[in-house]
């Protein structure tokens, strides 16, 4: 555990800093493009293009929206009613041979729209003649004409389909906006989600080594809070384990003391008797010194490196072969993974064993699942009932009744197996096969 250094500051002053700057800077972003950017400038339309376009004979435009004509059953709405519009509507109703009370110009609401849309533009050369005066209307607008049936003819501007010029350049801005400040908030995210990977990581290896080394407090005030209080947790969790080990191994040894006395006190007995009480007195030795050596490879700190499973679970077999057992492995891919290569030894040995010893022989395969390494191991034998798939791992449970070890051991075989597969962060199940037999399943993590 390490720390040094001035202290972070707390992890809510961080997020509210970042968050203001954030804020700050998108509204800079936004600012800059505002007054840089000019805003689009309208379109601009003669009323003899409006006029051609009523007649059926639109004009092409390569740098505005075109006109569109409609048949409505209504006159278009609001009306503009400006200085200009009178001239406007009198000059189309000449040009069409239409009575002015026949046509109407709608467009936005508003005084702004109203000096917008119905302002004449000039022609910027000088004429003399006021006929040659030439009239304008500035989009968003409708042009209707009432027909002898009563409906109405109305041009007006191309709608938009999604967004009009001024909603797209201001879209264009945000987009702009949200494009330049991603690489900043992803920084700004990767900063406050750092010690949560960081808790996340130590988790983890705490569950595959309960001996991992504690986590080193740095960082905001809330994180070094947090990480004094995870370490201090893993320590009280290892002097606890620590505590129970080593206080049945100090029961199991003293326990030889009283065994001593009672061999020497059964000497005096009959013949018959002695026998009966020594076979008892061999069970309990063989116990002890089974319990004994489960509390040593319990508290033997192990080294772990990074290891080839495949060869390991191949020599194995091998050795087993020589002596006369029935084991083989099937060929299959490497597997690499950081473990204690004297503790997955004996824990393959003993599955092997049992399986060779209940099953009759042992067929072993190793390959890769889902980021994780997988021992099967598969005997011949009658399997077990369901019922007992959990509690034949735990210590001294045995389902055959001898303590023999010509038919079995003492019980601790598969709560070694276990406890080696949890000790690195992996699990062990026992499976019937549907075809006979049974199947130990290893799973252990290889990240």
């Amino acid at each position: 555990m390490r720390s040094g250094g001035l202290p972070a500051a707390p992890l809510v002053i961080q997020l509210l800093t970042l968050t203001g700057l954030t804020l700050v800077a998108a509204w800079a972003m936004s600012t800059f493009l505002l007054f840089m950017l000019p805003p689009p400038a309208p379109d601009f339309y003669r009323l003899s293009e409006i006029e051609r376009t009523y007649r059926a004979t639109p004009p092409v435009f390569t740098d505005r929206k075109a006109l569109e004509l409609e048949r409505v059953h209504k006159p278009p709405s609001p009306q503009l009613e400006g200085q200009a519009m009178p001239a406007i509507r009198a000059k189309i109703a000449a040009d069409l041979g239409l009575p002015v009370a026949s046509i109407v110009i709608a467009g936005e609401r508003g005084p702004l729209a109203d000096r917008r849309v119905g302002r004449i533009i000039r022609d910027r050369a000088a004429r003399v003649d006021r006929r040659e005066e030439e009239h304008f209307l500035i989009a968003p607008f409708k042009v209707g004409v009432r027909q002898p049936d009563g409906g109405w003819t109305v041009v007006r501007t191309q709608q938009p389909f999604l967004l009009n010029d001024w909603q797209q350049r201001v879209a264009l801005w945000f987009a702009l906006s949200g494009l330049a400040m991603s690489p900043v908030a992803w920084i700004f995210a990767r900063r406050l989600s750092k010690p949560i990977q960081v808790f996340a990581d130590a988790a983890e290896r705490l569950g595959r080594d309960p001996n991992a080394p504690p986590l080193e407090v740095k960082g905001p005030a809330e994180i070094s809070v947090a990480a004094r209080a995870f370490n201090e947790m893993q320590e009280r969790l290892r002097r606890y384990v620590d505590d129970r080990t080593a206080m049945v191994g100090a029961i199991a040894h003293d326990l030889r003391t009283p065994l001593t006395r009672l061999r020497f006190r059964i000497e005096a007995l009959p013949e018959d008797q002695r026998a009966k009480y020594a076979s008892d007195l061999d069970q309990m030795e063989e116990m002890i010194t089974a319990t004994l050596a489960f509390v040593r490879d319990a508290t033997r700190p192990g080294e772990r490196t990074r290891m080839e499973l495949s060869s390991l679970v191949e020599s194995l077999c091998d050795e087993m072969a020589e002596t006369g057992a029935r084991t083989e492995v099937e060929a299959g891919e490497k597997v690499i993974l950081e473990a204690d290569p004297m503790a997955l030894r004996r824990l393959i040995a003993n599955l092997l064993e049992n399986a060779v010893k209940f099953g009759g022989r042992a067929r072993a395969r190793v390959f890769s699942d889902a980021g994780h390494a997988v021992v099967e191991i598969d005997d011949d034998g009658p399997g077990i009932p369901p019922a007992d798939t959990e509690r034949v791992f735990e210590p001294f449970y045995r389902r055959e009744p001898s303590r023999s070890r010509t038919t079995g051991g003492i019980g601790l075989g598969l709560a070694v197996v276990r406890s080696i597969a949890r000790g690195h962060g992996g699990d062990v199940s026992l499976i019937n096969r549907a075809g006979g037999g049974l199947r130990a399943r290893v799973q252990l993590p290889m990240g």
